[in-house]
């Protein structure tokens, strides 16, 4: 094999296996001399492939853990694998690894054969994932494409819902996304709005990266959450909830799983959670329900209003048997 590139790229597939490879064995793989691995294995290590080389009649090598992670040879199953996890990663509440596994995924897509997203996207069609929150779905693409615009510094359009269900086209310089658990933000300069906003990504559609690169603004507050919450703040009404719980605190805590604050003992088997809220009123309504016990909303009399039209609805949703 005379090519060297090829042959390199070769050398590194056979050496990702987790074994160590006898010089010669690699020498006749590859159709080379000795002396040629030798020269190409001091080439990976200049690239930062950390090689081990094991002394000996024989003398073998292998790849071992590195300080820095080096770029990896996968073949089309390994792929196929990864990108399908990274998906689950991005689409689940899972503490630390969403944003990372979204900027994984939209490095993995950008290189993928054909064949193999397709096989990816097939896969995602056919698998119903379990979510959390108010089941809010959002196309993997549109995570990508628009972390691809948040790691290039390029401009994005895309097509909005607000919550009142008006739709518009926005133009924005995009800084960071990022997920609260239950829902993923996109925080941006908003070019039309001249100032900073924050849009739901599962109401986002029709994600372009313009190609248009820009340098990126300071933020006006803190890292991405903060800004993340200040502009929440200011366009989402606060709610101060007030719940009596006829179940011990652990339980509550438990079922809430932090999303609301932490309920205090009342009693050995009640607990009350005050706190502040801006989700919706329907979300609130559904959370409360989940914790499948017996409870009493004190407040805001917005929430109250709203479970006592629901538990109406409900009610007649299974009229008496005839």
């Amino acid at each position: 094999m005379t090519d060297t590139p090829a042959r390199l790229l070769n050398l590194l597939s056979l050496l990702q296996t987790p074994r160590e490879w006898p010089g010669s064995e690699l020498a006749e793989r590859l159709e080379v001399s000795a002396r040629t691995i030798r020269r190409d294995i001091d080439r990976l290590r200049a690239l930062g492939y950390p090689v081990e080389a094991t002394k000996g009649a024989v003398g073998g090598y292998r790849l071992v853990a590195g300080a820095a992670m080096p770029p990896l040879l996968l073949d089309d199953e390994e792929a196929v694998a990864i990108a399908v996890g990274l998906r689950a990663g991005a689409g689940h509440a899972i503490e630390g690894v969403e944003e990372a596994s979204v900027r994984a995924l939209a490095k993995l897509e950008q290189v993928l054969p054909s064949r193999l997203r397709h096989r990816v996207s097939t896969l995602q069609a056919a698998t119903l994932p379990l979510t959390r929150g108010d089941g809010a779905s959002i196309d993997p693409r549109t995570l990508t494409v628009i972390a691809g615009t948040v790691t290039g510094h390029e401009h994005l359009r895309f097509a909005y819902r607000a919550g009142d269900g008006a739709e518009t086209r926005r133009k924005v310089e995009p800084y960071r996304l990022v997920s609260t658990g239950r829902r993923w933000y996109l925080v941006a300069y908003d070019l039309q709005r001249d100032d900073w906003r924050t849009f739901r990504v599962d109401r986002v559609t029709e994600p372009f990266a313009t190609g248009a690169r820009f340098t990126p603004r300071e933020a006006p507050v803190g890292d991405a959450a903060e800004l993340l919450s200040h502009t929440m703040s200011r366009s989402q009404q606060e709610h101060e909830l007030d719940v009596e719980f006829e179940a011990p605190a652990s339980h509550v805590a438990a079922k809430l799983r932090g999303e609301l604050g932490a309920p205090e003992p009342t009693g050995e088997e009640t607990c009350r959670l005050r706190g502040r809220s801006t989700d919706s009123v329907e979300w609130l309504a559904m959370r409360l329900a989940l914790v499948d016990c017996e409870f009493t909303v004190h407040g805001p009399e917005v929430l109250r209003q709203y479970m006592t039209a629901l538990a109406g609805r409900l009610a007649r949703s299974v009229p008496p048997r005839p």
